[in-house]
Order: structure tokens, then C-alpha cells, then sequence
């Protein structure tokens, strides 16, 4: 017997969802319901408890995806599951499309060590404050970055201020004295030695990230790699990943030929050369670099967030081994994995059609404004009126705000979201900060935009009855 969905809406929506769900043809069986309201968006789980009155022999309901309240609660009240649905009626598709196979974004194998650059000059509370902004965007290691024949006198005091905060601790320095001192302070990792330098190894427990004792050299590697099996230790080793134009390409086939070579050896690469020394987004060149590692096992990266263009390398690598492990689990493309990652653009930026919303809006009844994009521009409504521009400043003069402060800083400010949604490729919705996805990090709202409105049907409090 097919699934009976019951779909809970609005007045100005009602018609539009009928139309959608005639037009997907669902194997489901489903019922459409007007709550008495003329904005879905506005609905509450309290509103529903008041106002449904028949659930029609469903075996779940479906709200809008801004529908606030507490479901779980809702859902134990009426006896069948509630969820939310998308944001957008036009997604209801993709949405019942990829239901069955949401992917789960909680788990990962690669770890990240995330260094602290110049770390000599920084004294011991600034290395623990930006160690805890790394481990708040996931990184799971904290590298400590010496300085060629720069003394670091607080290195030991760092590591054990870093230890009591329970963080695992990389010293990171080409002169060996640094990685004894390191590891004898208790430091899990140092990167890095080469088969000249294993002697560190014999006097210290820390775990040793190897490298070739000449650039490009794999086959000082591969000893380097027999002479730590031959002592019994654990140990990493990173063939070392070049910057574009300067051996990237060769660096890359470095990383395929050491998996080759060693199946089960546990290999690190560092990013930074890539994401630090190009001048594009780094969430693409995290993902990209991310899904070389997926496919080689490699397990753990070292990333920087120097450059200022590079400051969410670590976030955008934690979103990205997540993405890249459930789209390897699942044997499936990393895509609809998860949309953190773009930034810029989105996979349906526009969802209605100029002609649907100016269909939409000939339903407003009410003064204030709605705000809304479509592939041919920004579009503004309200019941006397409907204009559209790819400027908000041409817009300006129909707007009747003139006398009215509040309204226009309010609408100077949603147009100019729409204005930035709409060149880039990306959802405007309207009272709500655009999406930049783990480009930066989310926030609660501080100010009710409502107070620099009239308040209309779009944006009255809604009655809980």
C-alpha cells in the first residue's frame, strides 16, 4: 500500500504545490491542506496543533522547511511523524529524490593537522587561542611551526599548555635539534625526518612524519620507510606536494607511485602549497585535493590558513573529508553530499520563474513588500504594484519610502542581498542572510528586521490560533 503524505500550506502557496506535486507524479499518495494562513513560511508547530483538525489518514505530514516549533514534540502529539520539507516548493522533486539516500556527514578517516605558523612568535597564550579556533573547525592535530635559526625558547612550555588543553601536538622544523626537544616534551608528532635523521626516532616516543632526504626522491623515501619497519614504530610519510607550475603534476604522481609502492603505509600530504599559493577559492582546491586522498587512502593533510584568501582552509577541509568518505562509503559521486562547499554558487539558484512570481503576486492582498530573484533579475511586489531591475538603485523611485527611514534602510538591505544572490548564482530568500556555506561561520540573527517594516502578511507575528 503507497505512503499517504498529508501537505500542510498556505493560501498563496496552495495552488503552486498542487501544481508541483501533479507534475511529479508521485508513487506516494498525498493530500493537500491550507492551514488558514496566507504565508507558509509563518507556520508554527503550536499553529498546527491549534488549527489541524483531520490528519486524513496520513502516515506523515509534510510542513514547510521554515516552520518553527519543536516537531519531535508535534509528532508525538498527533501520533505520525511531522517533518519539514524543503525550502522551496520548487525543490520538492530533488527533495523526495534524495530522501532515501541523505548522506551521513558525520563521519571521516583523514585527520588534519593544522599548524601554527611562526609559532616562536607567539607566546604561549596566542598559540592556545588559535589552536582552539582550529579545533572548533576541525582540526585534529596541532602542528607547532619553528623557524630556521630562530630561537623558540617557550617550545616545551607551549607543548605542555597545549597537552593540558588535551590537543594532539606536531613539532614541525627542519632542524632535528627542535624535534628532540619536541619530542622529549611529549609532542605526538614531528615532521619531519628522512632516512639521515631517523636517529631521532631512537631517542624519542613521538610519531615521525618522513619525507625524502632529496626533493622528488622516492627511493630515499623507501629507505627511510625500511628503516623504520626494521625498528617497529609507527610513522607517516609525505612525498611532498609541489605548487602549480613549479612540479605539481609530477608532485601528484609522487603520492600515486608511494601508494603503489606501499600499500598499507599511512601517507600525509600538505595542502598548503596549493591552497596558500594559489589565488582561487580554497574550498574548491580542499575538495579537489581531498578526493586525491579519498581515492589514495591517504589518511591525514597538513594545512595552513596564512594567506588571507586561505583563512577557512580548515573548515572547508573538515566539510570536505565528511563529504568525500560518505560519497566513497556510498560508491557515488560527491555530489548532493552536502552544499557547504560552494560558496559562490548554488545548484538551483533560482527557483520560480519570473512569470511564476509575477503570478504570485497578483494573490497580494496586503502594502508590504515581497522581495524576490529569478534568472531575469530582482523582482519587488506588493499589491500596487510589481517591478523588477538588475540595479536596486533603479528601483528606488517606485518604492514610495522616501519618508519612511526604517522602510528604506530595511529594503536597501534585502535589495542588496537579492542584488549579490542574483549576480553570483545563489537563493535569495527574503528576511534571511544569504548562504555562504563553511565559508564563514553561521549566526543567530542579532536584530529583527521586523522593526524596520510595516508589518504585513509576510511579516506580522503570526496568531497562535
Amino acid at each position: 500500500m503507497a505512503e499517504h503524505i498529508l501537505f500542510l500550506t498556505g493560501k498563496l502557496a496552495e495552488k503552486q504545490l498542487h501544481r508541483i506535486l501533479e507534475e511529479m507524479a508521485p508513487e506516494f499518495e498525498y493530500t493537500v491542506h491550507q492551514l488558514g494562513l496566507s504565508v507558509a513560511a509563518l507556520m508554527t508547530a503550536d499553529m498546527i496543533r491549534r488549527r489541524l483538525k483531520d490528519t486524513f489518514g496520513a502516515d506523515r505530514i509534510l510542513v514547510p522547511g521554515r516552520c518553527r516549533g519543536d516537531l519531535e514534540t508535534l509528532s508525538r502529539d498527533l501520533g505520525l511523524p511531522v517533518e519539514r520539507g524543503p525550502e522551496e516548493l520548487r525543490d520538492l522533486p530533488e527533495f523526495f529524490g534524495r530522501a532515501a539516500r541523505k548522506p551521513d556527514l558525520s563521519r571521516y578517516d583523514l585527520r588534519i593537522f593544522a599548524e601554527v605558523v611562526d609559532a616562536p612568535h607567539l607566546d604561549v597564550d596566542g598559540i592556545l587561542r588559535q589552536a582552539a579556533d582550529y579545533r572548533r573547525h576541525g582540526a585534529d592535530v596541532i602542528d607547532l611551526g619553528c623557524l630556521p635559526a630562530t630561537p623558540f625558547p617557550h617550545l616545551e612550555a607551549a607543548i605542555a599548555a597545549l597537552k593540558l588543553e588535551r590537543f594532539q601536538v606536531s613539532v614541525d622544523s627542519l632542524e632535528t635539534a627542535d624535534l628532540v626537544r619536541g619530542g622529549a616534551a611529549g609532542a605526538d608528532y614531528l615532521l619531519s625526518l628522512h632516512e639521515d635523521s631517523l636517529w631521532v626516532t631512537d631517542q624519542v616516543a613521538s610519531i615521525p612524519v618522513l619525507i625524502p632526504a632529496r626533493h622528488g626522491d622516492l627511493d630515499s623515501l623507501d629507505r627511510a620507510v625500511a628503516g623504520m619497519r626494521s625498528r617497529g614504530k609507527p610513522f607517516l610519510v609525505d612525498p611532498i606536494l609541489d605548487p602549480i607550475h613549479f612540479g605539481f603534476t609530477d608532485s601528484l604522481t609522487r603520492y600515486h607511485e608511494t601508494r603503489r609502492r606501499h600499500p598499507e603505509v599511512e601517507i600525509m600530504m600538505g595542502v598548503g602549497n596549493l591552497t596558500e599559493l594559489t589565488h582561487a577559492d580554497t574550498a574548491g582546491i580542499n575538495a579537489l585535493l581531498l578526493g586525491v586522498c579519498s581515492e589514495l587512502g591517504i589518511r591525514a593533510i597538513l594545512t595552513t590558513q596564512v594567506s588571507k584568501h586561505a583563512r577557512r582552509a580548515v573548515a572547508e577541509a573538515d566539510l570536505a573529508r565528511r563529504i568525500m568518505f560518505a560519497a566513497r562509503e556510498l560508491n557515488a559521486l560527491p555530489k548532493h553530499m552536502g552544499d557547504g562547499l560552494m560558496a559562490l554558487h548554488e545548484r538551483a539558484p533560482f527557483p520560480y520563474s519570473e512569470a511564476e512570481i509575477r503570478e504570485l503576486a497578483q494573490a497580494i492582498r496586503d502594502p508590504s513588500y515581497r522581495i524576490q530573484i529569478s534568472a531575469a533579475g530582482i523582482h519587488i511586489f506588493n499589491r500596487d504594484g510589481f517591478h523588477s531591475a538588475a540595479d536596486p538603485f533603479q528601483l528606488y523611485p517606485s518604492l514610495g519610502v522616501e519618508h519612511d527611514g526604517g522602510h528604506a534602510f530595511y529594503l536597501g538591505v534585502e535589495l542588496a542581498r537579492a542584488q549579490i544572490a542574483w549576480q553570483l548564482g545563489k537563493r535569495y530568500v527574503q528576511d534571511e542572510t544569504l548562504d555562504w556555506g563553511c565559508a564563514v561561520d553561521r549566526q543567530e540573527a542579532t536584530a529583527d528586521p521586523h522593526a524596520y517594516k510595516p508589518a504585513g502578511t509576510t511579516l506580522a507575528k503570526p496568531r497562535d490560533d
